[in-house]
């Protein structure tokens, strides 16, 4: 059988993943230490760890693969398409993957890490025949708060943005909640764990700046709730119910200009089940499952085998 190995080398999962002819993935994953009250890595420790994660993860890999050919192999190269998008832990993946693909003689394909999302989420989703057509993608994770234009060029994935945070991002907002509550980087998990405790509900107006969002001000709002003596478990709800009616505004104000196009969810933050519910609730829209939500290789791994047929 033919298979398509990905390599994705995110700031915070080292992830490998295997696709076979029949688009049935199967990936490794493990995510980077983090030292108790930091908010995250520096890069050079982030590249020290792929390194040293790589070979583990190719070995639980493969442990089971036998005759099987590797046809191609595929890698995220920077977060984003946009042109001086660039993190040094992905060169890890990078040198990884052109090894493997001059040692096994066959051919490397470069993908963002932002591609690789919303594949993953569009094959969580079953949803893969929306690559031959238009759509939207939000991105929302602890680097991103994107959406994108998604459409068909000539067989690439051609991504274009549309709207962004233009300060802090919405997994940001979240861990420095989180480490500031006492929870574990990263904090998600936890977070929403105390976020469905709460009873309370909440209504706000969300303002957007020529159709882009600004998240500093909802940790500002979070960290005087802690202050002035409120629970963890409803500034937690807080939280997410901001970040859902931030992304709801998005959504709002890209359909009146985009019309309304299908729409897809990917990154860590939407495998929240708060911003699920109150987004479902208002849209049509397609998410993927955790696995496929935080970062993966799956997405990788899946547009290697794309790239490669066509």
């Amino acid at each position: 059988m033919s298979l398509f190995l990905g390599i994705d080398t995110s700031n915070y999962t080292t992830s490998v993943a295997l696709c076979d002819e029949n688009c049935k993935v199967l990936q490794k994953k493990r995510l980077l230490p983090v030292k108790s009250g930091e908010r995250g890595l520096r890069q050079s420790d982030a590249v020290f760890h792929h390194t040293k994660a790589y070979p583990e993860l190719l070995n639980e890999l493969f442990e089971n693969i036998n005759n099987d050919k590797i046809e191609a192999v595929g890698v995220s190269f920077a977060p984003t398409t946009e042109k001086g998008s660039y993190m040094p832990c992905f060169l890890v993946g990078e040198s990884f993957a052109s090894s493997l693909s001059t040692v096994l003689n066959v051919p490397n394909f470069k993908f963002s890490h932002q591609q690789g999302h919303i594949v993953a989420a569009l094959y969580s989703a079953n949803k893969l025949a929306l690559l031959n057509e238009k759509f939207i993608a939000f991105h929302v994770s602890g680097g991103t708060t994107d959406a994108v234009l998604c459409e068909n060029d000539n067989g690439n994935l051609k991504v274009t943005p549309i709207s962004s945070s233009n300060d802090l991002k919405a997994g940001q907002a979240v861990d420095r909640i989180g480490v500031k509550i006492g929870l574990k980087f990263p904090c998600g998990r936890e977070l929403e764990q105390l976020a469905l405790k709460s009873d309370k509900t909440y209504k706000m107006k969300i303002k957007l700046y020529d159709g882009d969002c600004s998240l500093s001000g909802l940790e500002n709002k979070c960290l005087k709730m802690l202050q002035d003596g409120e629970s963890q478990e409803n500034v937690a709800k807080f939280l997410f119910c901001y970040i859902a009616e931030t992304l709801s505004s998005m959504v709002s104000d890209i359909f009146k200009k985009y019309g309304e196009l299908p729409l897809v969810f990917a990154g860590g933050v939407m495998s929240n089940t708060i911003i699920k519910d109150i987004i479902k609730a208002r849209y049509s829209a397609f998410f993927a499952e955790p696995e496929f939500s935080s970062d993966n290789a799956a997405g990788i791994a899946l547009l290697t085998k794309i790239n490669y047929e066509k």
